[in-house]
């Protein structure tokens, strides 16, 4: 009844079997002692295939996903619905606001950017009262901040009636005449 407690923190050690070194097996399904054929959990570890190819994609799936080094290895972001409506809002820029144009990018593409980072505007007490936003003002996500401001929603709302009244059609719509009673018209024209 000797047995050893570890006195602080865990011990552990795997209990792999080592290979023999008589190569003399009578076992038809002998591969070595390490690489299982069907991927079995060996002490509850996995351990890597012997084949190149599994190997490589193993290693494919678990290399993470970044921008590069060229870009400080910046992480791609999982994309959530709020995530999705501001970039698009972001590509949309230039219908936002009638007084600031930008450049032509990839506003025309509709995929969404894979590698972004969103950040945090701070205010330094060095700007004046005027140039920050106040707290009313300040919203959680850029959407919501468009929604609230005044001006931009009255330009927004003159703008599409400018372009409702274009795409209206020339004339009273009283005086068209339509469908079935086009026909009834007709009909009693005929009479007189």
């Amino acid at each position: 009844m000797l047995e050893k407690t570890p006195v602080v923190g865990l011990s552990w050690q795997p209990q792999l079997p080592f290979p023999s070194l008589s190569k003399a097996t009578n076992d038809p399904c002998h591969c070595s002692t390490i690489w299982k054929p069907n991927s079995e959990l060996v002490s509850g570890l996995l351990v890597p295939p012997n084949d190149p190819r599994k190997l490589n994609n193993l290693l494919r799936q678990q290399v993470k996903d970044t921008a590069g080094k060229r870009w400080f290895d910046m992480p791609a972001q999982t994309m959530t619905p709020e995530l999705q409506r501001d970039l698009k809002l972001l590509k949309l820029r230039d219908a936002i606001d009638p007084k600031r144009h930008y450049k032509k990018g990839d506003s025309k593409s509709k995929t969404l950017p894979k590698y972004f980072q969103i950040g945090t505007v701070v205010g330094s007490p060095m700007d004046y009262f005027s140039g920050r936003l106040t707290k009313k003002e300040r919203k959680e996500s850029f959407a919501d901040e468009l929604l609230a401001d005044q001006k931009d929603s009255a330009y927004r709302k003159r703008k599409v009636r400018e372009i409702e009244e274009q795409r209206r059609p020339a004339g009273n719509e009283k005086w068209k005449i339509k469908g079935q009673s086009s026909l009834k018209r007709a009909k009693e024209r005929r009479k007189f």
